[in-house]
């Protein structure tokens, strides 16, 4: 992907007890990794990370450029599932609440700074960054999606349903769609219904 000069991999043992544990404790040992370089953004990816789209530099180029004028940013995401999604400016850069999945992410050094110090509560990493409701954006569409190996973490039966769901990357891409054209995916259907009703009662 052009990254291997620009990219440290940071090896870690596993948590003896708690793999959530060791998860939090890794984001967190790169994002201290990346303050003590004075980064003011800090990209991190988990090993897992697959790119699906090999042609994104330029709309990633585009949304930089863009979040750069944009005041108050604090998150953005090449790949996860969010809440919500609206348009921007820019073609290629959406604002979204972010919901879960960190397996490729950006923040800037304040919010970064503050993840980094919180103490471990049994709190997986992702869901304590989606109560910090950062000001997230997402790059449209989304590049980087989650590896389809067996999870450290404890949720063997979630991961059986996402595995029946298609997986994790059918999973973000689906969740994607919806997010972006949520009210035409609601309209059609609802204008389905209608036509079959007033065609009945004819």
């Amino acid at each position: 992907m052009g990254l291997a000069e620009r990219v440290e991999f940071i090896l870690v043992t596993k948590h003896p007890e708690n793999p959530e544990q060791g998860i939090f404790q890794s984001h967190q040992h790169c994002l201290q990794q990346g303050l003590a370089t004075g980064a003011r953004r800090i990209l991190i990816f988990e090993d897992d990370v697959v790119f699906r789209d090999h042609a994104f530099h330029r709309r990633l180029e585009e949304a930089c450029r863009a979040l750069n004028e944009e005041q108050g940013w604090e998150a953005l995401f090449l790949g996860c599932i969010s809440q919500g999604s609206h348009k921007t400016r820019t073609k290629s850069l959406r604002k979204i609440r972010y919901r879960c999945l960190a397996h490729a992410y950006a923040l800037n050094r304040p919010l970064a700074g503050r993840l980094a110090r919180e103490p471990w509560s049994g709190i997986p990493f992702d869901e304590l960054l989606r109560r910090y409701r950062p000001q997230g954006y997402a790059l449209f569409p989304m590049c980087a999606f989650q590896g389809e190996a067996s999870s450290d973490n404890h949720t063997v039966s979630v991961d059986r349903l996402r595995r029946l769901l298609g997986g994790l990357a059918f999973i973000q891409r689906a969740n994607e769609l919806y997010q972006n054209h949520r009210l035409l995916l609601l309209l059609v259907p609802a204008a389905l219904l209608l036509a079959i009703l007033l065609g009945l009662g004819r």
